[in-house]
Parts: structure tokens; C-alpha cells; sequence
């Protein structure tokens, strides 16, 4: 096995890549687009529900000699070459940070701290079970997948083609009855089978029951659509769906689903990734989960908009004209603060950020903006006070517009995954008594 780390917005050299070149040949200078058309998973979809993660993100960008890594964390694989790409915050081999955000956002267990070679496969393996949830959750939503099979009968009610070899083989001597078959449109297909059979392979799973503790509604959906299920079709129905794929663009989500759920059966067998050519892996937006993560620890007094959803839209000018997309606004309307969750550097929040958190507050009659960030490095908050003035010459400072570059303290002495809990818990309260 051929590993090699790298760690979330750095550049590296291009030549201690060697090692994964294969890999690294594949995945370089490709937008997340491209790698997903190939099968890698990007989460959140990069279409649909990030804001922060584009289509046309880079994974790995060329920057003369180096690779520049983006906000993007996660697991590649091609062969035997692995690339793992922690958070900058990671100490060691441990990534504390990125499974603590998994964990607050995702409800991803502890049980995902795996440091061996070997323990990166079923860290993998661990990863795409706990996002069959919200596959499923994301593809019901559009009502079980319904399609036309072929269906086989043997009786005297003829309604469709004659299969002329069946009925010799069925019916000699003439009993009264005609094989024939005909196509119907049907719940029960090789689609929702592979589902039913995602289902009945992690509920065998010792941690199964938490997976789909979430999803018991749809689980019962699925398994009444399914009485045609039986254990032993599980290659058969697994290689209907990889020459059947699904590319209609309204099941888009069911397609996502189907390439999840076949990459989990094969890895029963170690099978994940097999093949010389064949690229694999999930990819997280640090940027969505610190997002994420901020929402779950100030959702009680700011309101968290996602006009990409259609949730507390908002706009610039009237007549629907300048849509922006403010993180978080506060609920106290008396005093109005606006919020812009940042993954990352201290040093690099500038220029077009001031911008966008600018025309924020003056949208909402605000004085005070906040940039979250993450901080390794005990940094003080930064505070900015705007300056007044309309001549080119004077330069005054206001005393009532602000930002402030406001970060949450994260752990780097961490000895193990419980420990850094502990130190986060008392970075969060730290953090939060700045909007108390």
C-alpha cells in the first residue's frame, strides 16, 4: 500500500508525490466535477447544496512546482495508492479536528480515528456507510424510483411476446398455458433491489441499527417495495445496475445513490477501488462543515439563511435584483449582527471578504460583523473600525461600524480523540461568550 498526506489549504512539492504518481496523474488539476462524473464522492453534491463548493473547485492545483490543496478534505484512491487530505489542524496521524466536524454535523462515530494503511480502507469503508442515510434520504425524495421491467408469466392469459423457447421447454405436452413476457411498470426493480440489499448488508453491521435509526420510514418504504428480494441475487443484482446506470437528470439523486450503494457491496468482498485505472474516495468541503459547525453551536441566536434550498432568501435591492448569501444573521433585531463563518487563516480573510461582509451589514442596517474562523494559534480577535469621510484626502475613523475577526480555539496537545473533545468543549464556551 502507497500512502502519502497532505494537509488542507498548503502546497507541496510536486515531487513527494511521487510516490502515489499514478493518483496523483488522475486527480491533478481536475475539477470536482470531472472527479465526480469518474466516481468519486463529493459532499455536499457540488451542484446542488454547497455554496462554498463549486463545480469547478480543484482538488490538487498546479502552482509551478507544487500542488496547492484547496478547503477540501478527504480520501482518494487509485490501486494500491492512496491520498489522504487532513485538516491543517491535524497533529501527527490523528485528525482530530475533521472527526470532531463529522461528528457535530454528521453524527459520524468516534469509530473512524484509524490510523493504519490498512485501517484507511475500512475508514473509508466506515465513511460511505454513514452517508448512505442521507443518499437515501436525498433520492426518496423524489418517491421510490419507478420504471419499466420485462416480468416472465406461464399461464393462459396471454398479454405480451411469446417466448417460443420457454414455452416448448414449459409447456410440451400443451397443457393449456403460454410462456410469455411483457413489460410493466414496476416498483420492484433492480434499482430498489440493490437498495434493499445496501439496507439488509448494514443491519448486519454492529453499528447498522445507528446507521438507519434515521431512516426507519424510508427503510419501510423500500422493503415493501421489494418482495422480490432474495440474499442469494446480490451479484446478479449488483451487475444489472453497473450495466443499467441510471442518467435520467430528474433521478440524479437516485444515481448518486445506486454508485454508493454498489461501491458498498463490492467492498464486502475487498473489492473497493479495484483495478489499476479506477479512481475512489469521498471528498468533504471544510468549508460546508465549518459552516455547519457554526450553525450547530450559535443556532439559538442567529438565524442560519440557505438560499440555495429556497430558506430565507435574501436580497440587495428591491425587485428580487442582487442575491446575497449573509452565513448568519442575529435574532435581535435591535441590535443587528452579521456573521460569515470562514475556514480559513486569519491572514488570508481580506479583500473581497470585507467587501461581501460590507454590503451585509449595510443591508441590514448592521454596525457590527463577525468574521468565525478557526484558530491554532491563540490569536486575539482582530477588531476593524470602518472609516467615514467623503474626501479622497481624509482618512477618519468611525467609532460605530465594525468587524472583527472572532476564532475558536482549537486544541493542537491533544494525546487522543476524547481529550480533544474535552479541550473543544471549553474552546466553544470561550467562544460563545462573545455574542452572550
Amino acid at each position: 500500500m502507497k500512502q502519502f498526506r497532505i494537509r488542507d489549504n498548503t502546497q507541496t512539492r510536486k515531487e513527494e508525490f511521487a510516490v502515489i504518481s499514478r493518483l496523483t496523474g488522475k486527480v491533478a488539476d481536475k475539477t470536482l466535477e470531472q472527479l465526480e462524473q469518474e466516481g468519486i464522492f463529493a459532499f455536499p453534491e457540488v451542484v446542488n447544496d454547497a455554496e462554498d463548493l463549486t463545480k469547478d473547485q480543484l482538488v490538487l492545483q498546479s502552482v509551478n512546482d507544487t500542488y496547492r490543496s484547496g478547503n477540501i478534505m478527504g480520501f482518494l484512491g487509485c490501486g494500491d495508492e492512496r491520498l489522504v487530505i487532513e485538516s491543517r489542524f491535524s497533529i501527527g496521524n490523528s485528525d482530530y479536528f475533521f472527526q470532531y466536524l463529522l461528528d457535530q454535523v454528521m453524527d459520524f462515530p468516534s469509530m473512524l480515528n484509524l490510523e493504519t494503511d490498512a485501517d484507511q480502507d475500512h475508514r473509508l469503508f466506515s465513511l460511505l456507510l454513514f452517508l448512505f442515510p442521507h443518499y437515501l434520504q436525498e433520492a426518496m425524495r423524489k418517491g421510490i424510483f419507478k420504471t419499466y421491467i420485462r416480468k416472465s408469466y406461464n399461464n393462459s392469459n396471454v398479454k405480451g411476446t411469446i417466448d417460443i423457447a420457454r414455452h416448448i421447454a414449459k409447456n410440451t405436452p400443451f397443457t393449456g398455458n403460454v410462456a410469455y413476457s411483457q413489460r410493466e411498470y414496476s416498483y420492484d426493480n433492480s434499482l430498489m433491489e440493490l437498495i434493499r440489499h445496501t439496507i439488509e448488508f448494514i443491519k448486519r453491521k454492529p453499528y447498522g441499527n445507528r446507521i438507519l435509526s434515521g431512516i426507519k420510514d424510508e427503510v419501510k418504504l423500500v422493503i415493501s417495495a421489494t418482495p422480490q428480494y432474495e440474499p442469494y441475487d446480490k451479484i446478479k443484482v449488483v451487475t444489472e445496475n453497473k450495466h443499467n446506470v441510471i442518467r435520467h437528470a430528474y433521478y440524479r439523486e437516485y444515481r448518486a445513490l445506486q454508485n454508493l450503494c454498489i461501491l458498498i457491496l463490492q467492498h464486502e468482498k475487498h473489492q473497493i477501488g479495484m483495478g489499476s485505472r479506477r479512481i475512489y474516495g469521498i471528498l468533504f468541503d471544510g468549508a460546508w462543515l465549518w459552516e455547519e459547525y457554526m450553525n450547530f453551536l450559535i443556532e439559538d441566536i442567529f438565524y442560519h439563511p440557505r438560499n440555495k434550498a429556497g430558506q430565507g432568501a435574501q436580497w440587495l435591492f428591491s425587485g428580487r435584483a442582487g442575491l446575497i448569501y449573509p452565513d448568519f444573521i442575529s435574532c435581535n433585531k435591535e441590535n443587528r449582527i452579521i456573521a460569515d463563518a470562514k475556514y480559513k487563516p486569519i491572514n488570508n480573510i481580506g479583500n473581497k471578504d470585507y467587501l461581501q461582509l460590507l454590503a451585509y451589514l449595510f443591508r441590514f442596517s448592521s454596525k457590527k460583523g463577525y468574521y468565525l474562523y478557526p484558530d491554532a494559534e491563540l490569536t486575539d480577535d482582530r477588531c476593524y473600525w470602518m472609516n467615514r469621510g467623503t474626501s479622497y484626502e481624509a482618512k477618519e475613523q468611525r467609532s460605530d461600524v465594525c468587524v472583527i475577526k472572532h476564532g475558536l480555539k482549537i486544541p493542537r496537545n491533544a494525546d487522543n480523540y476524547d481529550d480533544f473533545v474535552k479541550m473543544m468543549k471549553m474552546s466553544e464556551q470561550e467562544f460563545m461568550m462573545e455574542f452572550r
